[in-house]
């Protein structure tokens, strides 16, 4: 499929991770792994090259894979702990799933990131135990995962300069022209800003803040801002993922996680709805990640109750706010989108990695998964209301997977049967549409 001729020539990324994409472009990808011993064998090499291009009594580098789908997998599981202690030794190993939600650990970087075999689970995370002895397996979600992978040194400025230029090339490459990156870091705007200056940036950027720093972001945005380089809004959590189990759902899942027969919410209402006003004070929107259909709901909640105030009260400009990702939708709450002015910001692409998880976990609940027919013939016009990215590097950030997942709801050769929620299968006109750059 190729973009309409009547379409913007430009197109836009609605949702991105413009560092982390750029760091991935030279990391260790597992996503064409299909068992876990074929894992083991690529860290193993890995390791193995590193061994040869370390210098003797350095620092020994971690090894840090990316794009793992154990759903995906013939067996379906991570490698446990001791599989890979023994072919990685005393080497830190870390691997990144590829929703950027779970990731799973050797000994040695338990170790370096300060995790104990009776360490609790850290607020917001989980720290996977072996159902018998309780020590931990390796696996870890959400805020306990970022722990370990954050204990892996850092890129220095100058590596972060050129993942950014990496990432930069790699997006214009796709078609291109403006950028949504989603929780910005806060030496993301300035480093975008000296580019610009030198005539460095090749399309435009939007940066979306933790709403935790939102109030001192838009204050020294007033010094990095240009044209081409902008605060977009904020950005707040509201569940974890759909391949995790963490994903707030209003029902249960078939195979829950132990003790969260729904999910996990990551945030409370009272939280949602003292972000949604924070961002309002500012004049700007809220880009939330819901990802379940109990998350969309508690989001819809917070900005419906802040409209009310906002009515009632001092009226002010409308800010539309975003949800992002959306990718189930009660079908009580569809309307509500066009009704409050909330943006749809959604990745049909992660339809085609997620049809295991969809099909094993929620198998009745398909036809609520990224209901796009409904959002539009209720009012979200696609490049307004109803805008697409990818969430790069969760997956590639090429266009054409997106309007190939939002026009046939399936990967490419399989059968009309084993479509996910057919019923809600847009246009191709409409799915570039949706990519439509401001």
């Amino acid at each position: 499929m190729t973009p309409a001729p009547n379409l913007p020539a430009g197109l836009r990324e609605a949702h991105a991770h413009i560092p982390s994409h750029g760091r991935s472009l030279s990391m260790l990808n597992l996503a064409s792994c299909q068992h876990s011993s074929e894992c083991l064998d690529q860290l193993a090499r890995h390791a193995r090259q590193l061994d040869q291009s370390e210098s003797t009594g350095g620092p020994r580098a971690w090894v840090l894979a990316f794009g793992a789908r154990t759903e995906g997998w013939t067996d379906r599981r991570w490698p446990s702990r001791a599989e890979f202690d023994r072919v990685l030794g005393d080497r830190a190993c870390c691997i990144m799933s590829f929703d950027h939600h779970a990731v799973c650990a050797n000994t040695r970087a338990l170790v370096l990131a300060g995790l104990r075999e009776d360490s609790p689970d850290p607020p917001g995370g989980v720290i996977c135990r072996d159902a018998q002895s309780q020590a931990p397996t390796g696996v870890l979600l959400e805020s306990a995962a970022y722990r370990v992978w954050n204990a892996a040194p850092e890129p220095t400025a100058a590596e972060r300069r050129d993942h950014v230029r990496a990432a930069l090339r790699d997006l214009a490459g796709h078609g291109f022209i403006e950028v949504h990156d989603l929780l910005s870091p806060g030496w993301l705007g300035p480093l975008l800003a000296a580019l610009d200056d030198v005539g460095e940036l090749p399309l435009s950027v939007e940066l979306f803040a933790s709403v935790s720093e939102i109030e001192l972001t838009a204050e020294r945005a007033r010094i990095w801002r240009r044209d081409r380089v902008r605060l977009g809004g904020g950005k707040l959590f509201a569940d974890g993922t759909l391949n995790s189990r963490t994903a707030w759902m209003l029902t249960p899942y078939v195979d829950p996680l132990p003790h969260m027969p729904m999910g996990k919410p990551m945030v409370a209402q009272g939280e949602l709805v003292a972000a949604v006003r924070r961002c309002e004070r500012l004049g700007l929107p809220l880009a939330t990640h819901a990802i379940g259909d109990g998350a969309v709901r508690a989001v819809l909640d917070a900005i419906e109750l802040v409209a009310c105030e906002r009515i009632s009260g001092n009226p002010g400009p409308r800010v539309h706010h975003r949800i992002e990702h959306a990718e189930l939708i009660d079908d009580s709450d569809i309307p509500r989108f066009a009704r409050l002015g909330v943006v749809a910001s959604v990745q049909p692409c992660h339809l085609l990695t997620d049809i295991e998880v969809l099909t094993r976990s929620l198998p009745d609940r398909l036809g609520s998964v990224l209901p796009l027919r409904a959002l539009i013939d209720d009012g979200c016009v696609p490049g307004e209301l109803l805008v697409f990215g990818s969430d790069t590097p969760i997956v590639r950030p090429d266009p054409n997977d997106s309007v190939v997942a939002a026009v046939s709801r399936r990967r490419p050769g399989m059968s009309l049967e084993q479509s996910i929620g057919p019923a809600q299968a847009i246009t191709e006109h409409e799915a570039w549409a949706a990519f439509g750059a401001n």
